[in-house]
């Protein structure tokens, strides 16, 4: 049984490149804790008694101070942790090599795999831990900054609120301990012997199933609309629903994710035959040798880009329904001749840029992870590329075959995260009804002052409502996958200034 302090010592011992994965690591927990406490804190907002029970008065922006907004606001949080954990997958494996080399010289000297497994997740754990521990403190300094009421005493941000200390205590521990077993079940497809490091991947080419997947979860929301319908006929409890809604929307995330194995290999396929250019068929076969690469690298990308497809899609739909609403009540008031004042319904679409403002950050963040990724795939096989420049390979050509790697299998999982994306949110119809609506008018409009003349010269005018189509929101998509795909090309851009010094002749010398 190894002891504590010298798994701590054995933990921080490393180069420069282990110190720089410990800090990335513990700033993407740092984010990752204040997403996750901002989220508990927009839940833990109480409802003031006497305010018609559906808003707290003390807030200024109607996001946070109308109940039925606030859980809306807590997913767009939640969404926006998924890519920040991604980040801090990707920070982790950043000088993977090194590292593993280092923790079979623990196994020359006697250590056991249980031991170097404990090794690595004592190393993520107290990275975490750090990272937990500083966006804890940066939480509270920031909720006290800011705890700012304007000239009507109205608050700008929740500062006046804390979460539940059991669900404080949850993030804060709950992220250590989650990189840390991570990072042990990462180990497990690693044979660490004294003797070199191998790493146990998985063979044959990726079967369909994620594509089993993504049409499951499409169908099964497809089925949200009548079982919404079926709980409120039967007044049954809508949390069931819910759950139902949410499995298939992660059945979809993960399909989408894990899907870009099956697009790698069977793109390299493609670019293998009918490819010429020197880039492209080592990109080809790189694809083909290791199709789940992108299926790790581009995950987080991929499930902004879906999450952000489908806001889009409900941003459309929104803006079709209010549409009709107000088209059925411009028409009766030119009807009756009354004056028409259009609903504001800018707090709905606030929440909507909300999650779009989150899954713009996301993809920022995601193209991070996406850098320090392209980053360590050339650091891992710098003796490869180094070789091949011995041999007269131009490191332009590497370079290209790099881009290529990438964009190949990105463009289509794009295009497929997008439909899936917009797929769910068309599953609530793509058409909407106004409804049949009415209206009252005094005719003429003087003659009106008691109940008894309204009853004698009131006019009703019914008009039995219109029914619009749904659009497919065109331009946000197209700003949505171009947006991902200049995200994808700087941090490939970023990854490769690391491609000269990985590709020097002394690394080909025998470490």
């Amino acid at each position: 049984m190894i002891r504590p302090a010298t798994l701590l010592r054995l933990a921080l011992a490393g180069t420069r490149t282990d110190t720089v994965r410990i800090a990335l690591t513990a700033f993407a927990a740092l984010l990752a804790t204040l997403t996750f406490l901002a989220a508990a804190t927009v839940i833990a907002i109480p409802t003031v008694a006497g305010s018609g029970n559906n808003r707290s008065p003390q807030y200024g922006p109607a996001l946070i101070a109308e109940a039925e907004l606030r859980p809306g606001v807590a997913t767009a949080l939640l969404l926006l942790a998924i890519p920040v954990l991604a980040l801090a997958g990707q920070c982790a494996r950043l000088g993977a090599p090194a590292r593993n080399r280092r923790l079979a010289a623990i196994r020359l000297a006697g250590g056991t795999p249980g031991q170097v497994r404990a090794v690595a997740a004592a190393e993520a754990g107290l990275a975490s831990g750090l990272g937990s521990v500083a966006g804890l403190g940066t939480y509270l300094i920031g909720r006290s900054l800011l705890h700012r009421p304007d000239e009507q005493g109205l608050l700008r941000l929740p500062t006046d609120v804390l979460p539940p200390l059991w669900a404080m205590a949850l993030v804060v521990v709950g992220i250590p301990l989650l990189a840390a077993g991570v990072a042990a079940v990462m180990l497990q497809s690693v044979t660490i012997s004294p003797l070199g490091v191998g790493r146990r991947g998985r063979v044959g080419r990726p079967g369909p199933w994620p594509g089993l997947l993504i049409i499951g979860g499409l169908a099964v929301t497809f089925l949200f609309q009548p079982l919404l319908d079926w709980a409120n006929h039967r007044e049954a409890p809508l949390w069931g629903v819910a759950v139902i809604a949410g499995a298939a929307a992660l059945a979809t995330a993960i399909g989408v994710a894990t899907g870009t194995g099956w697009i790698s290999y069977h793109t390299g396929q493609v670019l293998l035959r009918f490819a010429r250019r020197p880039a492209v068929l080592l990109a080809a076969r790189r694809l083909i040798a290791d199709p789940w690469h992108g299926a790790r690298t581009f995950a987080a990308l991929l499930v902004c880009v879906l999450f952000g497809a489908g806001t889009a899609g409900f941003s459309a739909y929104l803006a079709t329904m209010f549409g009709s609403w107000e088209q059925v009540n411009r028409m009766l008031a030119e009807q009756s001749g009354q004056p028409f004042y259009p609903d504001d319904n800018s707090f709905y679409f606030d929440a909507v840029t909300l999650v779009h403002l989150a899954v713009a950050l996301g993809l920022v963040i995601a193209a991070a992870g996406l850098a320090v990724a392209v980053a360590e795939s050339i650091v891992d096989r710098r003796r490869a590329n180094a070789a091949l420049v011995a041999t007269g390979v131009p490191r332009g050509v590497l370079a290209r075959s790099i881009l290529v790697q990438t964009l190949a299998p990105l463009v289509p999982a794009i295009l497929v995260a997008m439909t899936a994306g917009v797929t769910m949110i068309r599953a609530l119809g793509t058409e909407v009804f106004s409804g049949s609506r009415s209206t009252a008018y005094c005719e003429p409009a003087d003659a009106c002052r008691t109940d008894a003349d309204w009853a004698e010269h009131s006019v009703i005018i019914e008009h039995p409502g219109v029914t619009l189509a749904v659009p497919v929101p065109v331009d946000d998509l197209a700003l949505l996958g171009g947006g991902a795909l200049l995200a994808a090309l700087a941090t490939v851009a970023i990854g490769l200034t690391f491609l000269r010094s990985a590709t020097s002749l002394a690394e080909l010398r025998a470490s």
